[in-house]
């Protein structure tokens, strides 16, 4: 049967890529500050960069900030991805960033309205509410979901670095229980490259899960170290999220077909490490 992890491997396969390309449409970045023009921020990078994309991430926050017609947009901008997948006769999977996390009956509601209403393949959660905060996201094996594991902010550390009675630290505890949690082959965890070692103390963890990988780029990330760090044996386990860099550039397609090949070297500098 096929889960979302399967999806975003043949993915993968089809496109030579472990890139994923952040959608944020910050307000300083567009021509206005409306909807509409996030919209078109979005469209331009999603055309311009679908042959190298492995996923796109949206951040709903960008669109949420303009109301009802920001969440109209979001929409928009889902059914763009799909419209280029089946142009490319490849299933571009849509990572919705909105960080959730919250009591099952209200997890319930985020839940269809990620997958059902707005057409999401996966989404980002936040796990401290335990298992049966996230379980309504899992019940459809198709859909996915990432867990902040261990984040790429300067201050993750307050919470995700501390100690647990086990002698554990949270994030390591929570990338075990995705682990085991992960029956339906549908939960990754958000690790930022911004920590490499701990990256690498993750994958131990957690050595079968997908990663997904922000903090490349803008927030000073190294790409080769988090590679290094965080592939799985098969050259496969993490999706780098690109963002700013991509968005920035004079040509976001050359951008990304940069930073793609720029993974396909690293990763055949890697062959036969140990």
């Amino acid at each position: 049967m096929e889960t979302f992890f399967s999806f975003l491997e043949k993915r993968v396969d089809d496109c030579s890529s472990l890139l994923c390309v952040g959608l944020d449409p910050f307000v300083d970045d567009l021509q206005e500050p409306t909807a509409a023009s996030a919209l078109e921020f979005c469209l331009r990078i999603i055309k311009a960069t679908a042959p190298y994309a492995a996923a796109f991430k949206p951040n709903a926050a960008f669109f949420e900030v303009f109301g009802a017609e920001g969440w109209t947009a979001l929409k928009q901008v889902i059914d763009a991805v799909k419209e280029e997948s089946d142009r490319l006769g490849s299933h571009i999977p849509v990572i919705l960033d909105a960080k959730r996390g919250d009591i099952a009956s209200s997890a319930e509601g985020y839940a269809r309205s990620a997958f059902k209403v707005l057409g999401a393949d996966c989404i980002t959660l936040n796990p401290y509410l335990g298992r049966d905060s996230i379980e309504p996201f899992l019940q459809d094996r198709e859909k996915g979901v990432f867990l902040l594991c261990k984040t790429s902010n300067p201050d993750a550390g307050d919470l995700q670095d501390l100690i647990l009675v086990t002698g554990e630290s949270l994030h390591i505890h929570i990338a075990s229980l995705a682990q085991a949690w992960n029956t339906k082959n549908n939960i990754g965890l958000v690790v930022g490259a911004t920590y490499p070692e701990t990256l690498a103390r993750v994958r131990l963890a957690a050595p079968d899960l997908w990663f997904l990988v922000p903090g490349v780029g803008a927030q000073g990330g190294d790409l080769a170290s988090a590679l290094k760090a965080g592939l799985r044996q098969d050259g496969k386990g993490m999706l780098i999220n690109v963002s700013r860099s991509i968005a920035h550039a004079d040509d976001p397609r050359l951008a990304a077909a940069g930073l793609r090949d720029s993974i396909l070297q690293i990763k055949g500098s890697m062959v036969g490490r140990d």
